[in-house]
């Protein structure tokens, strides 16, 4: 027997010596790693896992979603409290698989938030904010890399499938001023449940105030 094979077989009776309940852990774990790519080898939390692992399971029993599914997958994954006990599953996606992940968003998040019950589910691409160039320099930085940039384009992530349809600045009595933006009311079914979140996963990742509405029609 040539040492390649040798090893191979001593490799399947190693991984046949554990238990059943920790050979389905590993074997679990190894599915649930195919759907995270982390940033410089980072390990994944135990909460990305689980997200990783949902996306697994409906790329192998969702046959709505199996296809278009196989080629994404996540960047990272946290969980943020929105009001009372109510909690959001905010995912990072990669940014150059962002147009596939609009494809399929509304089927994805309908399903994910089946499997996170009671919690809503936001995906957002993951961008870069770079910092200005030095005074003098001649290295120009993309508008798409500023600060402002890649807030508003979070704000459209955020608020998918519905698309902003105006902003409005206001201003409160102690001179700080809330952002309130009104959304395209196509997409009220899919997306009125979700606006107290909306502005929760906005403030919690910019730092900003913003108040989600839709236009109020007139009679």
């Amino acid at each position: 027997m040539s040492s390649d094979l040798q090893r191979e077989d001593t490799e399947t009776k190693s991984l046949f010596s554990y238990s059943p309940v920790l050979l389905f852990q590993i074997l679990k774990m190894y599915t649930s790693r195919k759907k995270i790519h982390k940033d410089k080898d980072v390990e994944p939390t135990e909460f990305e896992e689980s997200v990783a692992q949902a996306f697994f399971d409906l790329e192998n029993t969702n046959q709505d979603l199996k296809s278009d599914l196989k080629d994404l997958y996540i960047n990272s994954a946290i969980q943020i409290d929105v009001s009372g006990s109510r909690k959001a599953v905010v995912i990072h996606v990669p940014y150059r698989l962002r147009k596939a992940f609009r494809k399929v968003h509304v089927k994805l998040v309908r399903e994910l938030e089946k499997k996170f019950s009671g919690k809503d589910v936001i995906l957002i691409a993951t961008r870069r904010i770079l910092r200005p160039p030095k005074k003098g320099s001649a290295v120009q930085r993309p508008r798409s890399r500023t600060l402002t940039a890649v807030h508003e384009a979070m704000l459209e992530d955020i608020v998918l499938p519905a698309e902003i349809v105006g902003k409005r600045i206001r201003y409160r009595i102690d001179g700080s001023k809330i952002m309130k933006v009104l959304l395209d009311p196509k997409e009220r079914n899919n997306t009125e449940y979700k606006l107290e979140t909306f502005s929760a996963v906005y403030r919690k990742l910019a730092g900003k105030d913003v108040v989600f509405e839709f236009p109020v029609s007139e009679a």
